[in-house]
């Protein structure tokens, strides 16, 4: 009895001893890998959220997300695609995506890694050959013109790559990077472009000031062509009431009253004053 019980003890201590336990956060799966024996591989059981108990020995845990990630490919993870006549693109693309919660075994029995390996390993890969594959059917200018042509069958290529493979696109941003040369060339079309919008308002506006100049003088060309055509009409009409009754008038009204008078020197140095009146 005694015996019985040491070894039960000892067999409990040796549970607690080699056994571990962890915690699957909300919003997680974990997968429990076995590292030994027939068994070997990743079981066909999804831990659930919940406490999970296992032999740190012989037994793993990883844990999956199931909730949407938020990828960033930039700086050193960034990728150069080319297009058909051979330019240079670069694309940083912004990837948010979950995976499905039924096929993480799946995915961990196929890539062997956690969710932050498969994300610069086989994650990284699909989308650069996405890009890759479809920015070859475009020359620079139609890649430029048609960027979201461009962007949606990039998307519809990863739809369908990575559905397949447990993984759902939520939404996807390309960044894409034009040529340098493309992208002084688009400056000096710009600047060019101003240019010509520039000297176009300046001739409008000399055209405009011109218009005004020429509005003024034939405004004041008519203005003393109507003066002179009032002064002239005046006149006219003044001539055609002047008769010599008025004329006598008018000397009439101007009369002092006096009459006028010669003085004539006779030859003895006299003055003899003449009334012309008589």
């Amino acid at each position: 009895m005694k015996n019985n019980l040491i070894i039960a003890l000892i067999c409990i201590a040796t549970i607690f001893t080699f056994s571990n336990c962890t915690r699957i956060e909300s919003g997680h799966v974990g997968v429990k890998v076995n590292m030994y024996g027939t068994g070997k591989g990743v079981d066909d059981i999804t831990e659930c959220t919940g406490v999970v108990v296992f032999n740190p020995l012989t037994t793993k845990i990883y844990e999956f997300p199931i909730s949407v990630r938020h990828t960033e490919y930039k700086d050193e993870h960034s990728f150069v695609v080319n297009s058909k006549d051979g330019s240079e693109f670069r694309v940083s693309p912004i990837l948010n995506y979950l995976v499905q919660r039924d096929k993480v075994p799946t995915i961990f029995a196929k890539y062997r890694k956690d969710l932050e390996s498969i994300e610069s390993g086989f994650l990284k890969t699909t989308i650069y050959d996405a890009f890759r594959m479809e920015a070859n059917t475009y020359t620079a200018e139609e890649l430029i013109s048609n960027r979201q042509n461009f962007e949606n069958k990039v998307r519809a290529k990863l739809d369908s790559n990575l559905l397949r493979e447990g993984f759902i696109v939520q939404q996807l941003t390309s960044n894409l990077g034009y040529p340098e040369t493309f992208k002084r060339a688009i400056e000096a079309k710009n600047n060019a472009v101003q240019q010509s919008l520039t000297a176009e308002n300046q001739v409008k506006t000399a055209e405009a000031n011109a218009k005004i100049k020429v509005a003024k003088a034939q405004g004041d060309a008519e203005a003393l062509l109507t003066n002179a055509r009032a002064e002239a009409e005046a006149n006219r009409l003044k001539q055609a009431t002047i008769t010599p009754m008025l004329l006598e008038l008018e000397k009439i009204n101007k009369w002092d009253g006096k009459l006028p008078q010669t003085v004539i020197t006779g030859k003895d140095g006299g003055n003899v004053l003449l009334n012309l009146a008589k």
